[in-house]
């Protein structure tokens, strides 16, 4: 398979803004063929005309039974943002420690400090893993882990300037807002000087976890003793405001009611429309394998296209909307392509947190599988890191 090259020079970068510019725009000619007598009309016409959702249209968005009227919404607002292109990063997941103070319900990751399955890895083995993965063309690192009060902060920011010896332009995407309190919380250091000090070392930007449901009913009953949702705005928003872009999640199908999945969906756009860093929405559906909420069961296919179709349309001030290829099996990674994502994630060599929570994907991806997956799905595959800097597209 060949590729079609950004330059002559395969390290250098294409620089793409976060807001991308629209390759098209809604029209109510484009969306005329939908059936309206469904009673969403009023939203198809706002939708077409570039009109913001309101809190009680995006539940009824979420309630509604016509799937594919959703997926023909969201691909034609998806379409207007990126025309046919699809993103990917070649990455590696780096997890350095599950010893972990919380006891969060829905994660199979942790381990008490104790445990005899507890562990933290000494950096010498995580950089010979980077460097092995940077040989075989992965530019970036995601780095997310437990709480782990043994380990001083020096850790983290001798990983971040390791990995960044290795190669300046390794991509380094680590630690969530749960993860950027407790070293300000453990260390004794504002969020500011804590921001300050992993940006010394390297730190690009920060992914999107522990946001889980804001609803502060939800959090008690799955995530008790783990930050508030006002305060995961908070440190995402310094964060932002020092010049740090991140992504924000949300993890859905457990405990949550529909309107609180739209009050989390309102949050991010209002804080989106004050800081404009977030670079992208990743739903996560909840996997229940090894965790006190195995009871519950996976998410339902219908679900999840509805949360990817209406997370499109609510957060219209989002560039991207990202569907996890390993959260998911390729043929519906290839589906949700029609409802709105336009980006599948990294090739996550060696993702440990969804697998130990039941995911069945394997724990790798080629670029060749992930090129080759695009494509099936009539989309333009474009090799980028977080920053949505481009390095290679190819044909459809």
């Amino acid at each position: 398979m060949t590729s079609s090259n950004v330059g002559t020079n395969r390290d250098t970068f294409e620089s793409v803004p976060l807001t991308q510019p629209h390759h098209g725009t809604l029209s109510k000619v484009s969306l005329s063929t939908f059936v309206t007598s469904n009673g969403l009309s009023d939203i198809i016409d706002k939708v077409a005309a570039g009109g913001r959702l309101t809190f009680e249209e995006g539940v009824r968005l979420m309630h509604s039974t016509d799937l594919l009227l959703l997926g023909r919404l969201a691909d034609a607002f998806r379409s207007s943002k990126v025309g046919d292109e699809v993103y990917f990063s070649m990455n590696i997941n780096i997890n350095p420690t599950n010893a972990c103070v919380l006891r969060c319900q829905f994660c199979a990751f942790y381990r008490p400090l104790d445990h005899p399955e507890a562990y933290t890895e000494r950096l010498e083995e995580i950089l010979d893993r980077i460097e092995h993965a940077h040989r075989h063309g992965v530019r970036e690192a995601h780095i997310v882990g437990g709480l782990n009060p043994k380990l001083p902060f020096s850790y983290f920011l001798d990983l971040i300037r390791r990995i960044k010896a290795l190669d300046p332009d390794i991509h380094v995407k680590a630690f969530t807002a749960v993860e950027i309190d407790f070293f300000a919380r453990v260390y004794k250091m504002s969020l500011e000087e804590v921001y300050k000090e992993l940006r010394a070392a390297g730190l690009d930007s920060l992914p999107g976890g522990g946001a889980e449901i804001f609803s502060p009913r939800v959090r008690a009953l799955v995530c008790k003793g783990k930050i508030s949702g006002e305060r995961w705005l908070e440190v995402i928003r310094v964060g932002h405001l020092l010049g740090i872009p991140s992504t924000a999640t949300m993890l859905y199908g457990h405990v949550e009611t529909v309107e609180e999945r739209i009050d989390h969906l309102e949050k991010l756009r209002a804080l989106q429309d004050e800081t404009g860093k977030f670079t992208c929405f990743v739903p996560l559906p909840f996997h229940p394998e090894n965790t006190p909420l195995s009871h519950l069961g996976y998410t339902c296919g219908v679900d999840d296209l509805k949360v990817y179709a209406v997370s499109r349309l609510y957060l219209d001030n989002f560039p991207h909307l990202k569907g996890l290829w390993n959260y998911l099996d390729e043929k519906f990674a290839q589906t949700v392509l029609h409802f709105g994502v336009d980006d599948l994630g990294g090739t996550f060599v060696e993702e440990r947190i969804a697998h130990a929570a039941g995911a069945k994907t394997p724990q790798a991806l080629s670029r060749e599988k992930m090129i080759r997956m695009i494509q099936r799905a009539h989309r333009i595959p474009v090799e980028t890191d977080s920053s949505y800097k481009v390095r290679y597209r190819w044909g459809a």
